[in-house]
Formats: structure tokens, sequence, C-alpha cells
């Protein structure tokens, strides 16, 4: 049953809308910079690399498809895991994303400055860069202020401009793409495979806070799961043809200094640089909608539970939107890009999104436990039991070993953090009671 906040929110967002969700949160900077990374380990055989680590991770994805289709208000994540392990591990949950989401969005905005820069020397440093983030941050902020139709019609423009390039850069290259090249010979050798698969996991991820608007969706519990799944597929497809692509014109020894620029610049002179140079732009654009779409549910959806200041679960009487939760969540975005702190926070996130990975699969047999029997009968069925999720814990468990101890003092600290704010805030409801 959805809470009462949730019950106002307008539901606005359909299939596309979803599936526009995960393919911003999936496609960002990511695939401009991995193809060179990877090749310089894996070589030819790294499309194969992006094809099986993708198929492996869809474990995961299923995992929250299965999820999502017991539930029809928004939270996602944070109501997994307090209905699993309580409110603690409900808000750890949450925030961890929530700051995942954020440090993100200021990485990337800062990357869209560079890339700009690329355009316009100007915007690359200094007052053109800040004047950069400043605008995309504010855009965004109103857009979804307004209303989230809005911020889906922004997504969606965002999404033609970047994916059409990459379309026409697999479409043109297709044509060097060799038998030898398709299918290498030889033995199969990939230089440190851990780090290379904790490398390309980065262009999978992204996908997990779809179920925080499910209580701005449309038919949510049926939505959500095709949403992950088909789309993942999708896009697992087109990174694996734009990697052969890559591979395909690249020499070898040029893998760790070349990019999809220069792909372009090699199919189609300097109108193809340009092209997939915007691309790059409008891409980190459609993920930083992504964020500053989704970003703000998660605060809304804490305080709604009452683990965070009952103000930002406040919703707007003439947008019907989370207004105070997108505008604080805007703010620290853009001061997070501006002040450069957030690289520190961006290198732990992707260890505390592992951890909210593990905690929601873990939380699975809880919640169909809990369901009502019509619920359990509607659910996303997944074959095997619980074969898929353990195999989803399995990848996450060896994706976190290759992380550092720095990487696990910062999310120790992070976690001390929220957990602190959450319990100042239980402290101020029980005196104000």
């Amino acid at each position: 049953m959805a809470a009462d906040g949730t019950a106002r929110l307008k539901r606005d967002i359909g299939f596309y809308g979803a599936s526009l969700l995960v393919l911003n949160g999936l496609i960002g900077a990511g695939i401009f910079a991995l193809p060179g990374a990877v090749a310089s380990n894996a070589g030819l055989w790294s499309p194969w690399l992006f094809l099986v680590v993708g198929f492996l991770f869809l474990s995961v994805v299923l995992t929250f498809a299965a999820l999502a289709s017991y539930y029809d208000n928004s939270g996602g994540p944070i109501l997994y895991a307090i209905d699993a392990f309580g409110p603690v591990a409900g808000f750890s949950t949450g925030w961890l994303l929530f700051v995942s989401r954020m440090s993100a969005y200021a990485a990337n905005s800062t990357v869209m400055a560079t890339y700009v820069g690329a355009l316009e020397p100007w915007f690359a440093e200094g007052p053109g860069r800040a004047l950069v983030i400043v605008l995309v941050t504010a855009g965004l902020t109103w857009a979804n202020v307004i209303g989230v139709k809005d911020g889906v019609r922004t997504m969606a423009v965002l999404t033609v401009v970047k994916v059409t390039p990459l379309v026409l850069l697999v479409l043109g290259g297709l044509g060097e793409v060799t038998g030898a090249t398709l299918i290498p010979g030889g033995s199969i050798f990939i230089d440190s495979l851990g780090q290379t698969s904790l490398l390309l996991i980065y262009a999978y991820v992204g996908f997990e806070t779809l179920a925080v608007t499910a209580g701005e969706t449309r038919d949510p519990r049926k939505s959500l799961p095709n949403a992950l799944v088909r789309t993942v597929v999708a896009i697992g497809v087109l990174y694996f043809l734009v990697v052969l692509v890559y591979v395909s014109i690249i020499p070898a020894d040029a893998y760790a200094t070349s990019t999809l620029v220069d792909v372009g610049r090699q199919l189609a002179g300097p109108v193809g640089a340009v092209g997939i140079t915007v691309a790059a732009i409008f891409s980190i654009g459609g993920n930083c909608s992504q964020s500053m779409l989704q970003g703000p549910r998660l605060l809304f959806s804490l305080a709604e539970h009452g683990m965070l200041p009952r103000i930002f679960a406040s919703i707007s009487e003439r947008y019907y939107t989370p207004h105070v939760a997108i505008i604080a969540t805007g703010a620290l975005g853009m001061g997070l890009a501006l002040t450069g702190t957030f690289v520190q926070l961006a290198i732990a996130s992707s260890l505390a999104r592992l951890i909210a990975y593990m905690l929601c699969i873990a939380a699975l047999p809880a919640v169909h436990k809990q369901a009502d029997e019509e619920t359990r009968r509607h659910a996303y069925r997944l074959k095997g039991g619980y074969t898929i999720p353990l195999v989803g814990l399995g990848i996450c468990l060896w994706l976190m070993l290759q992380t550092t101890s720095e990487n696990w003092i910062a999310v120790g600290l992070l976690l001390g953090a929220g957990v602190a704010l959450f319990l100042l805030e239980k402290r101020f409801a029980q005196s104000a009671a």
C-alpha cells in the first residue's frame, strides 16, 4: 500500500519513460572512455568480455526486476532493505545510493564541462567550467521541479542525440569488421581480469534506482521489471557492437590512448570526431538528467519513512513533485562539482553501490515471504528459484574483493555519517512526540 505522499504523486512515467531512465543510468561517460581501457588488457577479446560480463551481471538486474514486481510505491532499494532487515538497513541502503548517485552526477557534470571545452576551450576551466556546471544543474533542477513528465521529456531529447551517433558509428564501422576480429584466434588471455572486470562493470551500473520512481510510474509492478531487463539486454548488445567496431579500426598499439572520437574521425573525418564529441556531451547530459530525476526520489523516500527531516517529503501543491528534495539535490550536486570535493566520494561510491546491491539481493526471500498471495502470483518469476540471485551475490562479492582498503575506509566513514544523521532524526522525532 502506498504511503500518503506517494499516493499524491502523479503517475506520469510509462514503460518507455522507465526504459529511458535505465538507458540514461547506464549509458553515460563510460562507453566513451572504457573501450580503450578494456581493450588494452583484453585486446580483440574485449567486445566479448563486455558481453560476457554484461550477461553475468544480468543476474543482478533480474533480481532487481523480481524485487520491483512486489512494489507499487516509491522507494525501491530502500523499501526492499526495510522490509527484510529493518529501518537502519533501509536507511543505509538509500543513503549510500543517494551519495553514489550525486557523486556520479558531480563527476559527470565536471566531465561535461571538459567535453564542452573541447569545442570551446574557455569552458574547460575556471569561470567557463563553473558556468557550464551551474547552467546544467539549474536547468535540470527546474525541469524536474515543474514536473516529472518534463524531466522525462528532457531525457528523451538527450537520449536521441546521444544514441544516434553511436548507432551511426556502429553502422558505419561494421564494414571494417573481419572474421578474425569477430572471432579472434589463439588462446584467451586477459591481463588483470579482476581489475578489468571491476572497471568494465561500471558500464552496467546505474539501473538500480529506477524503482525509486515507482510511485510516479504507471503499472510499476509490470513496467519496471520489463524496462529493466529489456533495456539492459539491448544496451549490452550495443556495447558489444561499439567495442567490436573500436578494435576493428583502432590499431592495438593505440588502444591506451584512443577513444571513440578517434573512431569517428577515422570513419568520417572531422565531422565524425565532432559528432562523437557532441554525442559524449549529450550522453553525459542524459546521465546527469537521470541522476537529477532519481536522486531526489531517494531523499523523498527516506524522509517519507521518517529517516530524514519531513521537509524533504514535501510535495509542491502546484506541480505535484517533491520540490524540496529536488532543489536540495541540485544544490548538493552543484556544490560537489564546483568544489571538486566529490573525487574521493566518487571512488567510494562504487563500493557502496555493490554493498547496496548485496543487501537488496539478500532481501528477496523475505520480500517474497511477506507479500500477499495475489502479489506473489503476479510477481516477476526467476527460473531456477534463488539460483540467479545467488549468482548475483557471488558476482558482487567477487567485485568487492577487487577494491582497496582505502575504498573500504571511505565507505565506512560515509556509512557512519549516514547512520549518525538517521539517529539524530530519530532522537528529534522522539523528543517532539
